[in-house]
């Protein structure tokens, strides 16, 4: 039997009551609390306005440090270790704070601070300053690795994509450097320069795999070296020169190559005989 499938916090008996329960709790205690920091203010001579701006500095500080905690879950020891020394640190210094005002109520019907507390309470905005900034300074850097870590690739590149320097390096020659000649094709044959015809070489190619068309590199090779055996080139001779070294080739295209080095050899054999 399959194991039934997991509920969603949603689903459970009784979760929403206890959500709804946690943040009325949450709200009722930060009132208390600002309540009494608020009064704590006043008598630590904050002015106006401005006392009630300090109870969230450090109750603000709590939650603000909570969250972060939530964020750096996967961050560091080191650093984890660091927002909660600052949480704590806000924890208690708003529980001190709360305990001062209660039991100075408690002694008489006006709150008074003495001189160690009032001071005490003085160095907490700057102190929370320099937390708040150093919390985002190690909150950044850990978003940054992370993202960092997320473009890096997952697997190195394989090895041998780099040749070593003991392994040779094999240049593959192309059907056109093989059969390629070394003059250009459209210029016209030398006078006193012998063609010698060198026997076609078969490409390798496998069985089954489609032929490409013969370049003019090896038609024009190919049609000058028949030219100078037989004095002409026909067009049959051409296309099944040009079909023995694995090419295909056009008829059209054939008969346009043969008559050009036949006009070629034409040429100079008028131009010897005018000589």
């Amino acid at each position: 039997m399959p194991s039934p499938a997991p509920k969603a916090p949603s689903a459970i008996r009784g979760g929403r009551t206890i959500r709804v329960g946690i943040a009325l709790l949450a709200v009722v205690a930060f009132a208390l609390s600002y309540d009494a920091l608020r009064q704590m203010a006043v008598a630590g001579h904050v002015r106006g306005l401005l006392t009630y701006l300090f109870p969230l500095v450090i109750d603000g500080f709590i939650a603000i440090g909570i969250v972060a905690l939530i964020i750096l879950r996967t961050a560091p020891v080191s650093s984890r270790f660091y927002v909660w020394m600052l949480v704590g640190v806000a924890t208690g210094t708003s529980i001190g704070a709360n305990v001062v005002h209660a039991v100075g109520l408690n002694e008489g019907t006006r709150l008074r601070l003495n001189n160690a507390t009032a001071g005490a309470l003085s160095a907490i905005a700057p102190l929370a300053l320099a937390g708040a900034v150093h919390l985002y300074l190690v909150m950044n850097r850990h978003l940054a690795s992370g993202a960092m870590a997320e473009a890096s690739p997952a697997t190195p590149p394989a090895a041998s994509a780099t040749p070593g320097d003991d392994r040779p390096i094999r240049q593959e020659q192309t059907d056109d450097d093989a059969t390629a000649p070394s003059t250009k094709a459209n210029s016209a044959p030398e006078a006193n320069t012998t063609i010698t015809k060198s026997p076609p070489a078969k490409a390798n190619r496998k069985k089954g795999e489609r032929k490409t068309t013969a370049p003019d590199t090896v038609l024009w090779s190919t049609a000058r070296a028949i030219g100078a055996e037989q004095g002409t080139v026909p067009r049959t001779t051409l296309e099944a020169a040009i079909r023995a070294q694995g090419y295909t080739i056009q008829k059209d295209r054939a008969k346009e190559i043969a008559n050009a080095v036949t006009a070629e050899l034409a040429s100079a054999a008028n131009t010897d005989a005018a000589a």
